[in-house]
């Protein structure tokens, strides 16, 4: 975690917290390797911080994190980017007129993915999280719920999320 540590470095006195944080959501007992990194990636990736995204693609690549694992987040932080307008939005209304309105949006990645259907939706709920939807996060648990992970794994990606987050903004006050 070369270029994570370098970030970390370089954070305030004030976020010393996010510091210790950013260092410990790498070592996940519940998610595997490829889940821990792919969920941190499509936070920075949904966030915009180019400097997270670099750096936790470049230690993702020097950890064996496979490729499809990388394009999965990248396409997770981009449908999630789209769908927790939309549906935040429906949510929000609460009108049925918007309700029983197709959404018309394509997201086809999310029934193909190219790791697996389990993994895509905890990279998922990282967007959904940092975005606030709640339609979005309620959809998203029970889908990973029914691809058989377990409410920690949510847990996991959650957390993973509100660090990402808060490094983020560690990183804007350094």
């Amino acid at each position: 975690m070369e270029q994570i540590n370098e970030l970390r470095n370089d954070f305030p006195e004030t976020a010393k917290d996010l510091k210790l944080n950013l260092g410990s959501i790498f070592d996940s007992e519940t998610l595997s390797k490829e889940q821990t990194w792919g969920a941190a990636l499509t936070a920075a990736y949904f966030l915009g911080s180019h400097e997270l995204i670099a750096a936790i693609t470049e230690d993702a690549q020097a950890a064996d994190i496979p490729q499809a694992t990388i394009e999965d987040a990248q396409a997770a932080a981009a449908i999630m980017a789209m769908n927790t307008i939309y549906y935040r939005f429906q949510h929000m209304v609460g009108s049925e007129a918007y309700a029983s309105k197709s959404p018309r949006l394509r997201m086809s990645r999310m029934a193909k993915p190219a790791t697996t259907k389990g993994d895509f939706e905890l990279f998922s709920m990282a967007g959904a999280v940092l975005a606030g939807c709640e339609k979005c996060i309620k959809a998203h648990e029970q889908s990973i719920l029914k691809e058989g992970l377990s409410d920690e794994h949510v847990h996991e990606v959650v957390r993973i999320a509100a660090t990402i987050s808060g490094a983020h903004t560690a990183m804007q006050i350094a």
